[in-house]
């Protein structure tokens, strides 16, 4: 009888063991799912659509959150290169995995040409949509900081043309979210129906000036020059109205990158206007030569794109440059 005791004894014990293994592995996080991935979200009751990338190694710590918005009539499967095109837009995963940041492409909705654009500041404008996209990317914004650990003082907007615009109306409407924005190939509006931003922001410009669809000296946008599609101020009339604005030093720093490639149109200037009010900046490339796109080394676009956009510059790596200017700045509280 002690022997079979014994037996019972130890028995129960293994299974109690055993049992407390299980509820500890059950207590454990839940290892964070990485990759591309497509995702679908209801805001005042229309369905969005957006891609986010997690890269790897980033359990357990705060980490920034970047967003890139396309220009109008492009989808995110064009920006992540998942529709076979090229796009410099897709290196920004490549800089997740080795900075440790989450990537948001957000899309916007149809508009007048049944492609997907951004509700801008542009009141000129009519050929976009009315979609409320500010309170598209704050909810954005909050859905992914609750699902993951965002460092609320590092959230990046980034875009080109249309979403160019759109990082400029973020830069004033989501002024207390985001930490700084870079806008491509998209000057001030002409007619805007944004007021100022509430506070100064670190603000990062590519202007090309060979560009025919925004036009480098203001004026009508696209290309033969439209009304419909608004009207911008000149590339000195902007810089000059972020550096009155952001209170910099009107002086800027000068640099000229290498000319990597000769036959891409020009070379790459930076003007760097610093030490702004609550250490904000604002950064200028002046591409020369070059039209409607973003700068890319590795990306490089077909020969029919730039007979309709004009050169891309093959002297700098877009992505590139905008994390270097975001990678530093905080949000000013």
């Amino acid at each position: 009888m002690k022997t079979l005791n014994l037996f019972r004894v130890t028995g129960l014990a293994i299974l109690i063991m055993f049992l407390s293994a299980c509820d500890k592995k059950t207590d454990e996080p839940d290892k964070i799912e990485t990759g591309l991935f497509t995702k679908h979200i209801r805001v005042d009751g229309v369905d969005r659509r957006y891609a986010i990338y997690i890269p790897k190694g980033i359990d357990n710590q705060n980490v920034p959150l970047v967003f890139e918005l396309h220009g109008g009539g492009v989808y995110i499967e064009d920006m992540t290169g998942e529709s076979g095109h090229k796009t410099p837009f897709k290196l920004w995963m490549e800089i997740a995995d080795n900075e440790k940041f989450i990537v948001i492409y957000p899309e916007g909705l149809n508009g007048a040409y049944n492609k997907p654009t951004w509700n801008d500041c542009r009141g000129d404008c009519i050929v976009s949509s009315d979609a409320d996209d500010v309170g598209f990317i704050d909810t954005l914004i909050d859905t992914i900081s609750a699902k993951y650990s965002i460092d609320s003082n590092r959230i990046y907007v980034s875009g080109l043309s249309n979403g160019g615009f759109m990082a400029q109306r973020i830069a004033i409407e989501l002024n207390d979210k985001i930490a700084a924005i870079a806008s491509t190939v998209a000057s001030k509006p002409a007619v805007s129906e944004c007021n100022d931003p509430p506070q100064p922001i670190p603000i990062l410009f590519m202007f090309a000036t060979d560009d025919n669809h925004m036009p480098y000296n203001g004026g009508l946008l696209s290309n033969p020059p439209n009304p419909d599609h608004g009207s911008v101020i000149s590339v000195t009339e902007t810089i000059d109205y972020w550096v009155n604005f952001n209170q910099t030093d009107t002086q800027p720093q000068y640099r000229v990158f290498p000319d990597l490639d000769p036959n891409d149109g020009g070379i790459v200037e930076k003007y760097s206007y610093k030490n702004g009010q609550n250490n904000s900046e604002v950064i200028f490339y002046k591409i020369n030569g070059a039209g409607h796109s973003a700068p890319s080394i590795r990306e490089r676009y077909s020969a029919l794109f730039e007979q309709y956009f004009n050169k891309q510059n093959h002297d700098i790596e877009y992505t590139t440059e905008i994390w270097q200017f975001f990678r530093d700045k905080q949000r000013q509280n």
